[in-house]
């Protein structure tokens, strides 16, 4: 019989089934490892959930307490109109005159104006204040004193007014730009409509360099601010204004087809850069 040194022996059948079986066993155990990690890691996972349990779902009661409390908590900024108001209306100064009509029977007016600087001058529209006898105005603190027309321009129906007893404290306007404005831009009016004391209306800007005939003698007034903000009687003279409360024109008049005194859309206003030239025009 030939023997092959190198050759190892050919294992028995018996030597076969015991390797397999040892193989077995080293899978059995690196199965029980396994199986014994993944069943740690459930029990730790188990027992976080018992220790740390979930928070419950809110209920549609507890949705609706929370969103009420958020909306609660939230300032929403003051609409401009509301600033608008707070700035102008220490400046406000109600006119009322006493007169005589052309029908030679007592006669007595109103209208607004505003003051416009520290020294308590006071703008209106000179139709307001034109041919009275007597002039009363009412300031923002409750003062009263009676009124001179200290100037005016006739071609702009702009008068400057005088208080023979102003307030102690005198609050005057912030003035605006006119050229900085567009047609679309917040307008609003503060004023005296019908005896109303210092009331407020809304709009917008409706169109630049307009004319208007205020009175019965033809005489027209150029490059007048339209405003769709109401107008009514007893809003002449007072302030025009813009989103930040700066005065920008004196009040007209309004446009009626009918003839009636009663706002219909369209009104008019002095651009202030206009106006403010009566502080220096001759008095009345």
């Amino acid at each position: 019989m030939l023997e092959y040194p190198n050759q190892e022996p050919i294992p028995s059948r018996a030597d076969r089934l015991r390797l397999h079986l040892t193989r077995l066993r080293g899978l059995a155990r690196k199965g029980a490892v396994f199986t014994a990690g993944v069943g740690a890691a459930l029990l730790a996972l188990l027992a976080y959930h018992l220790l740390f349990p979930a928070p419950l779902p809110l209920t549609t009661s507890q949705v609706a307490t929370v969103a009420g409390q958020v909306l609660a908590s939230a300032t929403p900024a003051p609409a401009f109109s509301e600033q608008v108001y707070q700035a102008i209306q220490p400046s406000l100064v109600l006119i009322q005159t006493k007169g005589t009509g052309a029908d030679g029977k007592p006669d007595s007016g109103l209208g607004s104006g505003v003051v416009i600087d520290d020294s308590g001058d006071i703008l209106t529209a000179y139709h307001v204040v034109s041919g009275a006898a007597s002039i009363q105005l009412t300031f923002a603190d409750g003062t009263q004193s009676a009124g001179q027309v200290v100037s005016h321009q006739a071609d702009t129906d702009i008068a400057v007014l005088k208080a023979d007893q102003p307030p102690a404290q005198i609050f005057p306007a912030t003035l605006g730009n006119p050229g900085a404005m567009r047609v679309g831009d917040e307008a609003y009016v503060v004023g005296n409509p019908f005896g109303l004391y210092s009331s407020m209306s809304a709009g917008v800007i409706s169109g630049f360099n307009r004319s208007f005939s205020p009175g019965k003698d033809g005489k027209t007034i150029q490059g007048l601010i339209q405003v769709d903000a109401s107008i009514n009687p007893g809003n002449s003279g007072g302030p025009l204004l813009n989103r930040y409360g700066q005065v920008i024109g004196i009040v007209e008049g309004i446009v009626n087809p009918t003839g009636q005194d009663v706002f219909i859309g369209i009104g008019f206003a002095v651009p202030i850069t206009t106006a403010g030239g009566a502080l220096g025009s001759p008095p009345d």
